[in-house]
């Protein structure tokens, strides 16, 4: 059996007859309080952290927004999930903050926003723009005078900020105020994050327990309707550690109840191949629109090729004036407003939160009739059949809505055919919960490898910052706060060592052998400006790697580490070389800090055919998606679209080595590692493309190393490479050849740390370039 057929009751929310909240805040809520804002709202009066569960879209913002009443005159931040939602989020705060008469005036602060701030009384690094809103607003909002700010953001600037990731002039001043100017800090739909930005949130809730920050009033409000079970687990180790917290499910009954989301009648199927799906997906569009063409509906799937190949569908078929794509933020609000007014609207994920399907013209009953959408786990599958039927606060509530999921043909070998189809939500929440294909086991995963390194660098900031002052103990209770977080087994002592080496060979990597620029420090220079033992710890690890015989002699002190150190320091020729292996540390391990998970940056494409935009214009897209599904010309000032290919290319890469092979595979095989003389190859079957590459692409590859992991597939790696293909791994062919014995051979590279640390949990033996266990159990 292909599909299942289930009909999910109509579900509604419990409203609140008598809030407890002062009057002059009830007025920003013009259609009344719900249950689960006004337990926000108290909850809050007593308690550290409070999670509001409540269904999608139910008002969990307004319920967050409701807690900055409890600290009116100070600052706040919104961190709102994605860029796209920053300018939506930036006016829902206004109007809020407008109505229930908070003095706060509201910023919106993405990347783009902040680089646009003024420079007058600033200058115009974005980092010192931010540290002055936040010091003291008025510096750059003369209308902020004597008023606190409410900062809207997103993950990857509060990433930034508290992990000491801007440039050094700046990121302890910038970490500084994020860690101490909010006294309320909402993190909305905070299940969508990655490793990294649940790691950096997580971080930030331990250190406002341990460093005081929760006796000082500080509330923080976690927004989510499907919450990470990972998540939730670190939470109760916060809770034992003596925060307090408190969890609003938003599933609440009461007397009073509010229609929220009409019965849904969902068709659950197998996803097939591209060649299959995308068709399939037309004709349902198609004879939607045909058989119901007084409703609305969308369609929203995981493959940014797939809704453009849908896209090509129904334009062919004559539905082009009835669709709209939005797939992205590289869109302007204008074209997603266009593009919200059609009848049936293709998506990708970045309609799964915030985006309420809303047209100018309001309808009596929900915004979107019927859904179609891809999952690949149980959390977006909640969060997408959520935006079906939504009748909150209309006037119709009773005309039932339709859906049809594709979930991966792994589900039906792991039984969803024993779904109850007459047991509703509840049976099917029971059911998704048993698939191993519908879950995300990405922390576990991140706290259990060498990726637990990344907590390191802003813990040695702290640290230093810190140093000789009675407060220096706050560090290591932090550390052991965060080990109970995330179950890591190795000491502070361990990543604090391991973590400076990479930092010096940051700075190690930066510096000239031969300053052209006046007052530019040389490498010997900055060497010796490293104080002594973290200087002499990268050297050995230098003499570890390169020269173990040399590292014993050491040992066994035939000669001293200062003889060594006056050797870089008078022969140009060994100050080099260290300065070569500092590049390629900092390299190897820079996938664990990248917060893209992207080999390479987006390219800024010209799209005249309409392939990737309703209207004629540039945007911005991933290499490897454009290599893969895209013909294209390029020259020196842009690339340009051609054509949609009829089949996708297949990319690899080739690596000429400099050593033989059979070193390569008895000293790099299995192990982080960076690699030069990588060129990446285009394949149509069996013929190799000899387009151009785009010259951003090939500038990136160009005398550059290019970290990531190869292994060869064989033995028990073949099947755990097999299984992790099913999933959608992104990994890549690589023919290794030397130039010693003229062999070559057949392998698979995985440049981003997603591969790298599912590949580690597939049970693929992996080592750091050092021969330590990534996988840390």
């Amino acid at each position: 059996m292909d599909s299942l057929k289930i009909q999910l009751e109509p579900r509604s929310i419990a409203t609140c007859s008598n809030p407890d909240m002062p009057s002059e805040l009830l007025n920003a809520f013009e259609h009344g309080v719900l249950q689960h804002q006004n337990e926000v709202y108290t909850a809050a009066r007593s308690h550290d952290i409070i999670l509001d569960l409540a269904p999608t879209g139910t008002g969990k913002t307004k319920a967050g927004l409701s807690v900055i009443h409890h600290n009116r005159e100070r600052n706040a931040i919104y961190i709102a999930p994605t860029n796209a939602l920053i300018e939506q989020q930036t006016e829902s705060a206004q109007k809020f903050v407008e109505a229930a008469g908070l003095p706060h005036v509201v910023k919106a602060a993405s990347a783009r926003h902040v680089k646009a701030w003024s420079n007058d009384r600033v200058g115009d690094r974005s980092g010192e723009k931010l540290y002055n809103v936040l010091r003291e607003p008025a510096t750059i909002f003369p209308e902020c005078a004597g008023r606190p700010i409410l900062l809207v953001t997103n993950p990857d600037i509060f990433y930034y900020s508290t992990f000491f990731a801007y440039n050094r002039l700046d990121r302890s001043n910038i970490a500084s105020a994020f860690y101490s100017s909010f006294a309320t800090v909402i993190f909305d739909e905070f299940h969508l994050y990655d490793a990294k930005q649940l790691v950096s949130l997580l971080f930030y809730l331990a250190l406002s327990h341990s460093f005081g920050y929760f006796r000082d009033n500080r509330k923080v409000i976690l927004l989510t309707a499907t919450p990470e079970e990972a998540c939730e687990a670190a939470l109760m180790k916060l809770e034992e550690a003596g925060v307090k917290i408190y969890c609003v499910n938003g599933e609440t009954q009461s007397d009073s109840m509010a229609p929220s989301q009409t019965t849904v009648n969902l068709e659950i199927r197998k996803q097939s191949e591209k060649k299959t799906l995308i068709p399939e997906i037309a004709n349902e569009v198609l004879t939607r629109l045909k058989d119901k063409p007084d409703q609305f509906g969308a369609v929203i799937l995981d493959s940014l090729d797939q809704v453009n190949q849908l896209n090509k569908c129904l334009c062919d078929a004559g539905a082009e004036h009835l669709r709209g794509r939005i797939t992205g933020p590289v869109q302007s609000q204008n074209q997603r407003h266009t593009a919200a007014q059609r009848q049936v609207i293709l998506a990708t994920s970045t309609v799964d939160v915030g985006f309420n399907f809303e047209r100018d013209t309001e309808s009596e009953r929900q915004n979107l009739d019927w859904l179609i959408f891809s999952t690949r786990d149980r959390f977006s599958f909640w969060q997408r059949i959520g935006r079906v039927g939504r009748v909150l606060g209309k006037k119709q509530t009773d005309v039932p809505s339709n859906a049809i999921a594709y979930l991966p043909e792994k589900a039906w070998e792991e039984g969803i055919e024993s779904l109850d189809c007459a047991g509703g939500r509840e049976f099917l929440k029971q059911t998704l919960e048993t698939l191993n294909c519908m879950k995300r086991p990405f922390l576990e995963i991140y706290w259990k490898s060498e990726a637990f390194l990344e907590i390191a660098r802003p813990l040695i900031e702290l640290e230093n910052a810190l140093h000789n002052l009675e407060e220096d103990q706050l560090v290591q209770d932090l550390y052991t706060t965060l080990q109970k977080l995330f179950g890591g087994s190795r000491s502070w002592k361990y990543y604090k060592h391991r973590m400076m080496q990479i930092i010096t060979a940051e700075v190690l990597a930066k510096a000239s052998i031969k300053p052209k620029k006046e007052g530019q420090w040389s490498f010997v220079k900055t060497l010796f400006k490293q104080p002594p033992y973290i200087r002499q710890s990268f050297i050995k690890k230098f003499l570890e790697f390169n020269y173990p015989e040399q590292l014993e002699a050491l040992s066994r002190q035939e000669f001293s580490i200062e003889e060594l150190e006056k050797e870089f320091k008078d022969y140009e020729e060994s100050a080099f070389e260290l300065k070569e292996f500092a590049i390629f540390w900092k390299t190897v391990w820079s996938p664990l800090f990248r917060f893209r998970d992207s080999l390479f940056d987006s390219l800024t494409i010209y799209d005249p055919h309409c392939f990737l935009l309703d209207e004629i214009g540039e945007t911005a897209l991933d290499p490897f998606h454009l290599l893969r599904f895209y013909e294209f010309a390029s020259d020196d000032s842009r690339v340009e679209l051609v054509a949609q290919t009829k089949e996708p290319y297949q990319i690899s890469f080739s690596l000429q080595l400099e050593t033989s092979l059979d070193h390569f595979e008895s000293t790099q095989l299995g192990k982080l590692w960076a690699y030069k003389n990588l060129s990446p190859i285009r394949k149509a079957g069996e013929s190799t493309r000899s387009t151009a590459f785009p010259k951003p692409l090939l500038e990136a590859l160009k005398n550059k190393l290019v970290p990531g992991v190869i292994i060869k597939e064989y033995g028990q790696n073949k099947w755990a490479i097999i299984k992790l293909k099913k999933q959608g791994l992104d990994c890549y062919d690589i023919i290794v050849s030397d130039n010693v014995r003229l062999k070559s051979g057949k392998y698979l590279f995985f440049p981003g740390l997603s591969g790298i640390l599912s590949v580690a949990s597939a049970g693929v033996a992996l080592q750091s370039p050092d021969n330590e266990e990534f996988w840390v159990a």
